[in-house]
């Protein structure tokens, strides 16, 4: 059996945390420093404006800065959820975590699981981050011959139970808990035959050759 749990968080990073966190692996802390110190913010409506206030924390959305220090900032999950034997996947402020078991396991995979969700939640609230429990969700996958096995018992995460999803979106990719991709399939074909009666619509429009590069593009 595969359990995925799947967690998005909230991030606020303060400006004196992004100097530590880039300091041991780049010498030009300066240039940061400059590009985040000293900015100021207001809000403005219709003709009327608020006062200026100092930006203490955040990233300029955007900015090529932003990804690069949510990765060395929330670096320190992987090895949290690697000491509890589950497999962690980190991607933006999307965090993955893996495990594997026997049917007759499951139970405390589920346990284990736990209390590494709660473990991770611990050290975001002592982080400045959050984890968003709305988002979170949790899948038990195995063949459709063992698929009468699977947990169907919630999960804790904080003070609130998560049932088990039956097919969970990751990265545009649906997966379902038997693995068969059937979701996926029938979300994408409609899309195709949409795209497919555009590409009808120009075909005496365009040349031949560009009419294949098109077909290609749907394709890829």
């Amino acid at each position: 059996m595969h359990y995925r749990a799947q967690k998005a968080a909230a991030f606020v990073l303060m400006h004196s945390t992004a100097k530590n966190l880039l300091r041991p692996v780049w010498n030009g802390v300066s240039l940061v420093q400059s590009y985040l110190a000293g900015r100021r913010q207001y809000v403005r409506t219709g003709s009327s404006s608020s006062s200026p206030m100092l930006i203490l924390c955040g990233v300029p959305q955007g900015s090529v800065l932003g990804p690069i220090l949510f990765l060395l900032y929330t670096a320190d999950l992987i090895p949290l959820v690697q000491s509890q034997g589950l497999c962690p996947h980190l991607y933006a402020n999307d965090t993955q975590i893996y495990g594997f078991c026997r049917p007759a396991a499951s139970l405390e995979l589920q346990n284990n699981s736990t209390s590494c969700v709660d473990d991770d939640a611990s050290w975001m609230r002592s982080n400045r981050l959050q984890l968003n429990v709305a988002k979170t969700e949790i899948l038990w996958s195995a063949t459709s011959r063992r698929s009468h096995q699977l947990p169907q018992l919630p999960l804790r995460v904080g003070n609130e139970e998560v049932m088990p999803a039956t097919v969970v979106c990751d990265l545009s990719i649906y997966i379902d808990a038997d693995v068969s991709m059937r979701s996926h399939v029938m979300k994408t074909v409609p899309g195709c035959f949409a795209v497919l009666r555009q590409l009808q619509s120009v075909r005496q429009s365009v040349s031949r050759s560009v009419f294949q590069s098109l077909a290609v593009l749907l394709v890829l």
